[in-house]
């Protein structure tokens, strides 16, 4: 297996980068990089034209040491792996475990990259590239590091799986605010990478991440509902709320093009009649060139009024509380919520 897997066999979505894309990121590097020392070599030339040999030939190594192999290391590991070629082509040094590397692994990769890329042209990199099995030079084997890929194809990315259809809106009763951030996180990467653990491995860590999210919503999962559906139904419950807070923050903030908002439609529809109306925004007629007559909604008379004619809206909590005659059709209770009974 070519993906990166923590000691908890989570399986991470990191990819390993292939030799093409490796090659032009050191070729972009090399050309920064002996530029850098061609520019300051012939510094160091021209300041040290009066010395003798032996401190010509000393500025020289130290020069050959501090931009081509003391520059990439230094670059590598405030960048945490990432130099100018890997910024550029997508890629990054990290750990085994996928962690951030440090010192001492640029130390390590920059130490055998003057062997295996500079002294020997890329050839030796190149063919420990392709014989490892995660595209691994040497530099990288004993410095415990990996060189993998940043930006993946977005159609390539995994999706939560659906739960089953009938946990479908049954934890729609359920507090999910005091769940974390870290905790949705790695219950979706575990819905996303459970077919690739092993069963009893997949299966304790369901049961783990099960138990996490049930203690933090103060409700107890179902007994016969399995640790994967459960979490699979929690996340579909997540996002679903998710999806109807979005809708109607971008309902609230379409409103009504007067700043009425949309509710004064339907408070005018209620209490109002319909009433042909051809005048123009500022109340003057609109010509024969103009639009078509538009309908405006004029508020209901008082009932004190003695002109009015519209009957009164009847009290629906009066409606709601009182009897129901017989034979006539019950008014719809609302939806029950939380967890239904095992069957």
């Amino acid at each position: 297996m070519n993906e990166l897997v923590t000691g908890d066999a989570v399986v991470l979505g990191l990819r390993p980068a292939k030799l093409p894309s490796r090659a032009l990121a050191l070729a972009i590097d090399l050309v920064v990089v002996v530029t850098a020392f061609v520019l300051v070599s012939l510094g160091m030339a021209i300041a040290t034209a009066t010395l003798d040999d032996a401190a010509v030939a000393a500025v020289t190594v130290a020069t050959f040491l501090l931009v081509l192999v003391g520059a990439p290391i230094a670059v590598e590991t405030l960048s945490h792996g990432r130099s100018l070629g890997k910024l550029a082509c997508g890629l990054r040094v990290v750990r085994d475990d996928g962690g951030p590397i440090r010192f001492r692994h640029a130390l390590v990769r920059g130490a055998m990259g003057v062997v295996e890329i500079l002294l020997t042209l890329g050839v030796v990199a190149s063919i420990a590239s392709l014989v490892s099995a995660r595209g691994r030079r040497l530099g990288d084997v004993f410095a415990g590091t990996l060189v993998v890929r940043e930006r993946v194809p977005a159609g390539r990315a995994a999706a939560v799986p659906p739960p089953p259809p009938w946990l479908v809106g049954r934890f729609s009763g359920l507090d999910l605010s005091a769940v974390p951030d870290d905790l949705w996180l790695a219950v979706r990467q575990y819905l996303t990478r459970m077919h690739q653990l092993d069963a009893a491995v997949g299966r304790t860590m369901a049961e783990r991440l099960a138990g996490e999210v049930a203690a933090r919503t103060g409700v107890p999962a179902p007994v016969r509902v399995p640790a994967a559906a459960y979490l699979a139904a929690v996340v579909n419950e997540r996002q679903a709320r998710d999806t109807r807070r979005v809708s109607a923050a971008a309902r609230n903030a379409a409103g009504d093009p007067f700043g009425a908002g949309p509710q004064a439609g339907l408070a005018g529809v209620a209490g109002g009649v319909a009433t042909p109306w051809s005048g123009g925004p500022s109340g003057a007629p609109v010509g024969a060139s103009g639009p078509g007559p538009v309908t405006r909604f004029a508020p209901a008379s008082s009932p004190s009024s003695p002109s009015s004619s519209a009957p009164a809206a009847p009290d629906r909590t009066a409606v709601a509380s009182g009897p129901v005659a017989p034979g006539a059709a019950e008014p719809p209770r609302p939806p029950a919520t939380g967890f239904a009974p095992p069957a």
